[in-house]
Order: structure tokens, then sequence, then C-alpha cells
């Protein structure tokens, strides 16, 4: 008998089904106590039925976080199979005789790999949120290993991909940006009134995209990065800072000319640029140590 369980709360087993074979065999059950739907706000019935289904057919759980067969419900639109799904239904039965055109989805980023580049990262409530493709995982100091999750399932309201990310926490609030939208964050809670265009913050119309943003506690101030520019944004006066958009090589020597996610700690910024994590001191602007980016993930 396999199982599906949710991804928190006190809900329990979802449901299970029992694998082929004779009486019982193939037979799927449902927790009547829960709250099924047809959509995200709660637990959409057709996933966790295709999920049941793949085991009344035979197939086992996966460890692909972003695999239909993955044991934590996750919502999604459609009926995502990765690579491990497709992998597996055809280790039963044979490949497909009529192969469809569309591409599976990609598999789960493996935190350990030595060229793992970020999307974004952030700080969220004291845990640390790294996002990567359609995954984020999920650091906290009291748990020893990662945690990955698919975006979706966490944020359903949320893009698949996103650009930058960074914590208010004065006002208890993360800023998400994909493209030339922005979402904010109160927990894990969407604020009303959002999404809304970057532009404004102050940001001219050039600038389709944030390559990364991180909130310096320290001064009040959050920096915004788009290619070879950066911008200085004042939380507490809601508008850009005079003198942006300024050169990130200039101002920060020993850096490459661009960035890809950054964070910071107690006077130091952290930019993460494909698989090199740097150690920046912010007031005497040198490169202290770089690292590798996944190094965060403890690999």
């Amino acid at each position: 008998m396999e199982t599906i369980t949710p991804l928190t709360g006190p809900n329990g087993l979802l449901a299970h089904a029992y694998p082929p074979g004779q009486g019982i065999g193939g037979d799927t059950h449902f927790d009547e106590d829960e709250h099924w739907t047809k959509d995200s706000s709660a637990y959409n019935l057709f996933i966790v039925a295709a999920h049941e289904l793949g085991h009344a057919l035979g197939m086992s759980h996966s460890t692909d976080a972003g695999a239909l067969m993955y044991p934590v419900y996750s919502y999604s639109t459609g009926y995502p199979l990765a690579e491990d799904d497709i992998e597996g239904i055809q280790a039963l039965y044979g490949p497909n005789p009529n192969p469809r055109k569309r591409k599976p989805k990609p598999d789960a980023p493996n935190k350990c790999d030595p060229m793992l580049s970020f999307d974004a990262i952030t700080e969220l409530r004291g845990e640390t949120i790294i996002f990567k493709d359609r995954f984020y995982w999920r650091l906290h100091p009291q748990m020893p290993e990662p945690e990955q999750t698919l975006i979706k399932s966490t944020w359903p309201s949320l893009p698949n991909k996103v650009d930058a990310a960074y914590e208010n926490p004065e006002k208890d609030q993360v800023i998400i940006f994909s493209g030339i939208k922005m979402w904010a964050l109160n927990g894990y809670n969407l604020v009303e009134g959002y999404p809304k265009y970057i532009h404004k913050l102050g940001l001219p119309k050039t600038v389709r995209k944030i390559d990364a943003a991180v909130h310096i506690s320290d001064t009040g101030k959050t920096l915004l990065f788009s290619e070879e520019e950066y911008w200085s944004y004042d939380e507490a006066t809601g508008t850009m800072d005079t003198g942006y958009p300024r050169t990130f090589e200039e101002d920060f020597p020993g850096m490459d000319d661009e960035v890809d996610a950054a964070a910071y700690h107690y006077g130091y910024l952290y930019f993460y640029h494909e698989h090199t994590q740097y150690e920046y001191s912010y007031n005497s602007r040198k490169v202290i140590r770089m690292m590798r980016t996944n190094s965060i993930l403890n690999c």
C-alpha cells in the first residue's frame, strides 16, 4: 500500500492505493475527511488521483521533488510528468508507441551539482530561501538538510521562475521579482494589491528584469541589480536614491560585472554568480573569500 501525504499541517494521509494484483490489487482509497477541490484552494482531487493511479499501475515513489510520484503533495496545473515518472511507467509497460512531442518537466536541480547556480536568495523570518528553476530550497538553522519544494506548491500565485528576492524585516515582507513584475509576501501569504510593475519602485522603463536584490539592514537601503548596473532604493521613504544607476563593477571592485543573487549578513555581502559565491566586505569594498555557490547547501 502506497500513500501520499500533505506538505504541511495535521491532515495526515490523503489517499492510498494497492499495487496491481488479485482482489484489492489496484484499489484506490481517498480520505473523505479531507477538503477536496478542483483548483489550488485545498487538496486537488485530480492531482492526488493521478499520483495514486500511478501506484495502482505499479509505480513506486520518486525522489525527484518535481515528479508526479514524489510522496509529498504539491499543486500544479495539468499533470506534469517528470523524466523520472516517464522512465518509471515505461520500465513497467514499455515505451509509448505514439510518443508525444511535448517535453517532460525538467528534473529537480541537484543541490550538490558542482556547476549549480542560483536564481535568487532571500531570508524569510529567520530561514533562508534559495530559488532555482521551478523549485526552492528552505534552510533553517535547526534543520540538518535543506528541504526542496516546488514554488507553486507553497505560493500558487507566484510564477515558476524567480529572478530576484529580498526580505524587508521591518515590514515583515519578502519581495519577489520575475520579469517586469513583483510580488510581496507576508510570510506564506500574498500581500493584497500585488503583483505590481517593478517600475513603480522608480526604475526606468528600459529595465525589463532584476537580476539580484539585497536589503542592507544597517542602512535601510535595498540594492537592485540589473545587468551591469544597480540602484539604491530607500525603504523608509519609498523612493529611489539620487545618483543611480551606478556601475556594479566600479562600486564593487573585484567582482564580475553581473550577479545572479545576493544576500547580506553582519557587514558582509554574499554575491552569487554562476557556480561561485563571493564573500564581500561592504565597508572595505573587497572580496574576502570565494566559495562554491552550493557550499551554503551543505555540499
